[in-house]
């Protein structure tokens, strides 16, 4: 049975809240909701759907792409087969795809890469006599392959003595390994490193591939093999620290990392703190936590004369750098993020920022693209960036001025992150060996979240150490165009027995002066010269 309705009645309380007052509140916060709800989509969007890069592309003005037009094969590879005219004739054009019978053009490195050497017989190809052809040249074709596994065994054969005069037995002894009394040899030594900590594979998989090749090994050997060499290259980590502490001009960041059990089934929070020298070096510093107190530990209470530490927005670095007395320089990159993350919802004066943003770049790659002198960069950067630089916070200043921002919206954190930090931002303006950005680093600092993304995490803290000492030296390797793998065979050979005050010579960039050109070679090396030179 339905009943009928009645009036509700209004109470006094209600209606009070109805007020002119009360309603533009309510309207007020509103907005900010619905700001900060459309932030956040905007966010989620383009994580699902949208290019992680922050790069701005230019829209053209002509008409719209397709998708297809993206994916159009490449003008040579259109142009193939054309016929030219050339002297009184025409000729057809070979397409430029590498598909060509004979490859003079080599996609390997001689040097480095074994060939296996397949001859064609050519009385089996053509079915033809020897007497019916004759070889006049030769083409070469070559193919990508791979062997199931490439792990070898090396079989020492020590043969026993028996001395004549003395009847006494002796026997040759085996080569001391890197390891003393360990099975591994210094290439299966190097090469598992590089296959964890520069291919970012677990050592799990690794034990499942040496199983499926053959070798019957544990996953704890594999561990405990790999703590004994770390620790091995602990000391010219060290040094390479020493090394970097020295810079006058040194970058900080820090990224996540969990390492350490805290409960069952979670693991702690802790942070790696990647410090870049200005000689193209880089060590992680691991810290069990993000405290402001990290920054005074690893850089030490003194600093050289005009130093400068460049860094984001975080305040534990200014407060260090007020604390040492040092010039706190501050990134452009993370002063543009925060406007590039504000540009769905105020998406014109966001545009507007980062076009003035652009502008500084702009004069910063074409003083990288030609070599400039101190003197020189730093006349370009007064001349032509400060007025940029002013006329950037000019408008920033306006737009706070103008009262028309909502507190919580992102362009005005945006705006409130760049004015608060105005100093920092222009302090490269000065120095012209202060980077506009911490670009380098950040690029430096991959190598931890990849690996994050494959071994997940550390199960002790002393794991996570671990991962710092491998990560600065193969990351430094990197960084100044040096292959681990040979440099980690040659170093490992050399750590033990290397004078603990020129341990320095070690480091990826000293190793390069010094050892580079003629470096120490594992036993697999010289079997494969030998075998070069029979054949």
């Amino acid at each position: 049975m339905q009943t009928a309705s009645h009036p509700r009645t209004v109470s006094a309380s209600e209606v009070a809240a109805l007020s002119p007052e009360n309603v533009a509140k309510m309207f007020n916060d509103q907005g900010v909701e619905i700001a900060q709800l459309r932030h956040q989509l905007e966010w989620f969007k383009r994580q699902i759907f949208g290019q992680k890069s922050e790069r701005r592309l230019a829209v053209s003005t002509e008409s719209q792409s397709s998708l297809g037009e993206e994916f159009a094969a490449k003008p040579e590879q259109q142009a193939a087969g054309k016929k030219t005219r050339i002297a009184e004739h025409e000729r057809s054009t070979k397409p430029k795809d590498g598909l060509s019978n004979d490859e003079s053009a080599l996609f390997f490195d001689e040097s480095k890469v074994p060939v296996e050497t397949i001859y064609l017989d050519p009385e089996t190809a053509t079915g033809l006599n020897k007497d019916e052809f004759e070889v006049i040249s030769e083409k070469v074709t070559y193919r990508l392959a791979q062997r199931p596994g490439s792990y070898v065994v090396t079989k020492y054969v020590r043969p026993v003595l028996k001395l004549r005069e003395s009847g006494k037995l002796v026997s040759i002894p085996a080569p001391e390994g890197v390891i003393k009394g360990s099975r591994a040899d210094v290439s299966f030594l190097a090469g598992v490193v590089v296959d964890k900590f520069s291919y970012h594979q677990p050592l799990y998989r690794i034990h499942r591939k040496l199983a499926d090749q053959g070798f019957k090994l544990s996953r704890p050997w594999l561990t405990q093999l790999m703590q004994q060499t770390i620790e091995a290259l602990m000391p010219i980590f060290d040094a390479q620290f020493d090394s970097i502490l020295q810079s006058r001009v040194k970058c900080m960041d820090e990224t996540p990392i969990k390492a350490g059990v805290a409960s069952p089934g979670k693991m702690k929070a802790a942070y790696f703190w990647p410090i870049y020298g200005e000689l193209d070096e880089i060590c992680f510093k691991f810290y069990p936590d993000r405290s402001a107190k990290n920054v005074e530990d690893a850089l030490g209470l003194s600093a050289p004369d005009g130093a400068v530490l460049l860094t984001d927005g975080y305040a534990a670095y200014k407060k260090y750098a007020k604390k040492v007395g040092l010039t706190h320089a501050q990134c452009w990159a993370h002063t543009r993020r925060k406007f590039f993350e504000s540009q769905n919802i105020e998406p014109e004066r966001a545009r507007q920022a980062l076009d003035m943003i652009g502008e500084l770049y702009v004069i910063e790659e074409r003083l990288r693209e030609k070599e400039r002198t101190s003197e020189v960069k730093k006349a370009i950067r007064q001349r032509e960036a400060k007025p940029l630089v002013n006329k950037f916070f000019t408008w920033v200043q306006k737009q706070f001025d103008s009262q028309g921002l909502l507190p919580s919206s992102p362009l005005t954190t945006a705006l409130s992150y760049a004015r608060e930090r105005r100093e920092g931002l222009e302090a490269y303006l000065d120095d012209p060996d202060v980077p506009i950005d911490t670009n380098h680093l950040e690029r430096a600092l991959r190598a931890i979240p990849m690996g994050r993304k494959n071994w997940l995490f550390c199960w002790t803290e002393t794991g996570a150490e671990h991962v710092g000492v491998v990560q600065s030296l193969l990351t430094t390797c990197r960084l100044h165009d040096i292959d681990p793998y040979e440099y980690l065979v040659d170093v490992l050979q050399r750590v033990k027995n290397h004078p603990p005050l020129q341990m320095g010579e070690l480091t990826p960039r000293r190793w390069k002066e010094l050892f580079a050109q003629n470096p120490k070679r594992s036993v697999l090396h010289l079997i494969d010269q030998m075998r070069k030179k029979a054949e």
